[in-house]
């Protein structure tokens, strides 16, 4: 039997290596939480700006009243900020069924667009089931439609960019 290249030298103190203890590699993607919310918190203000431009454009702009009476002017009311806030909240609660899907489901951002769909779906359809001019009922759901894919396309980006894939580089933290 030959002696190894680097020689028997030097190795005869210890003739067994220690090796780390292997880890279980696991299966799933992991999430970085703090860059999921983080994004998330951004996305929920963007939501709640283009809620607020979008109210200005289509009440200052285009003169069409939803969400106040007409002699409530550009901003409108009280309505308005509720509304800014709402698109706040959905932009907040999105990133927590996200952040669930990413932990438990099996091809997360598949269920999370499907969701996503149908709920933008829901908010642009409720506009015409409330009495209303249909030039407002048309605007409040436009307005809806673009907060809502506003919400998926950056939740989209974010939720990629938070999670890294099983046993690369930083798996684990959670």
């Amino acid at each position: 039997m030959s002696a190894p290249q680097s020689g028997w030298a030097g190795n005869h103190e210890e003739p067994t290596r220690r090796y780390p203890a292997a880890q279980p590699q696991s299966q799933r993607p992991s999430v970085d939480a703090g860059k999921l919310w983080a994004g998330g918190f951004g996305t929920a203000v963007v939501a709640a700006l283009v809620a607020l431009v979008g109210i200005l454009l289509v009440r200052g702009v285009f003169g069409i009243n939803i969400l106040s009476p007409s002699d409530a002017g550009a901003y409108g009311d009280a309505s308005t900020t509720t509304y800014a806030f709402g698109a706040f909240g959905i932009a907040i609660l999105a990133t927590g069924v996200v952040h669930m899907l990413l932990l438990l489901m099996p091809r997360p951002m598949s269920f999370f667009i499907w969701i996503m769909l149908l709920v933008i779906a829901v908010g642009v359809l409720i506009p015409f089931t409330v009495v209303a001019d249909l030039e407002s009922q048309i605007a409040t759901a436009g307005l809806n439609l673009v907060i809502g894919i506003c919400i998926l396309s950056l939740l989209n980006s974010v939720a990629g960019i938070a999670t890294r894939e099983a046993g690369g580089p930083g798996a684990g933290v959670a």
